[in-house]
């Protein structure tokens, strides 16, 4: 290659792998969908390799654009600290952010780390609650920004990805076809909660909640005790559970991730922001 690859377009590859769609990297990376695809097919012609499989349905990278992707990542990682080591030091002041349950227990704390490192004088305040309630923190100007979740055709916040909501448990705790679903749950107004408890409505499937949990240690601990199911997303699935599908259980909708929040639009939340769009938390 007779010149340089452009970090912009090194960018765009990466979010349309991450979120397996070009429209959904347009909306992280605030860019028209076209743009996008010219981002990749100018990546695309400059290395002479097809980096992109697509078709009507699915959006994934091709082995070329694999190995491209973790030379991608180094790269950018490397800019990015950077452009933040030099600004990031000047800034002072406090960070506010709030995230639901389901996050904490990931590597949630490798963004926390990066961002650290980026404003080590930036004092960071760190709220856990349901992703309603921290929308009405947001709203009354106690959070800057806060990672949460919504029901897919919702439009708060900026997408981070899309997952399936699954069951989750241990099989011995999977209901026998005529016995009720014993759920464990988080209490109102949890989404998934919401969520769990119409999809069994709507197939007239008998439940009962047989505990209920504010804290997903305590959710996770019910169900290695067999006490019941929960639902999770299936990037979410904590350690020694596993995804279960039994008699009369229903199918549940996807669910998105996003961040909200003032933030967005201002440092240094913003660059936490960038780290959680950019990290893979859920791996």
């Amino acid at each position: 290659m007779s010149r340089l690859i452009d970090p912009i377009l090194l960018r765009t590859l990466t979010a349309v792998v991450r979120s397996r769609s070009f429209s959904r990297a347009a909306e992280q990376l605030s860019l028209r969908q076209s743009t996008v695809s010219q981002h990749v097919q100018r990546l695309e012609a400059q290395l002479g390799r097809r980096l992109i499989a697509r078709d009507t349905h699915s959006v994934a990278p091709t082995p070329e654009g694999e190995a491209v992707l973790g030379f991608a990542r180094t790269v950018l990682d490397a800019h990015e600290r950077l452009e933040r080591t030099l600004a990031g030091g000047a800034v002072q002041g406090r960070l506010r952010f709030g995230a639901s349950e389901d996050f904490v227990q990931t590597r949630f704390a490798e963004a926390l780390r990066d961002f650290r490192a980026s404003y080590p004088s930036v004092d960071f305040e760190l709220s856990v609650s349901f992703t309603q309630l921290l929308g009405e923190a947001v709203e009354r100007g106690d959070l800057d920004l806060f990672l949460g979740k919504r029901r897919v055709g919702e439009a708060q916040g900026l997408l981070v990805r899309r997952d399936r909501l699954v069951w989750v448990g241990l099989p011995s705790a999977l209901p026998e076809r005529d016995e009720p679903v014993s759920i464990l749950t988080f209490p109102a107004p949890s989404i998934t909660r919401a969520i769990a408890l119409e999809a069994l409505a709507r197939e007239s499937r008998a439940w009962r909640i047989s505990c209920t949990c504010a804290s997903l240690s305590g959710l996770r601990a019910a169900a290695l005790a067999g006490l019941g199911l929960m639902v999770q997303a299936r990037s979410l699935i904590a350690d020694g559970l596993q995804e279960l599908a039994g008699t009369d259980l229903p199918r549940l909708p996807e669910v998105e991730f996003i961040l909200a929040g003032p933030g967005l639009q201002r440092e240094p939340s913003r660059t936490l922001a960038h780290d959680i769009l950019h990290a893979d938390i859920w791996d």
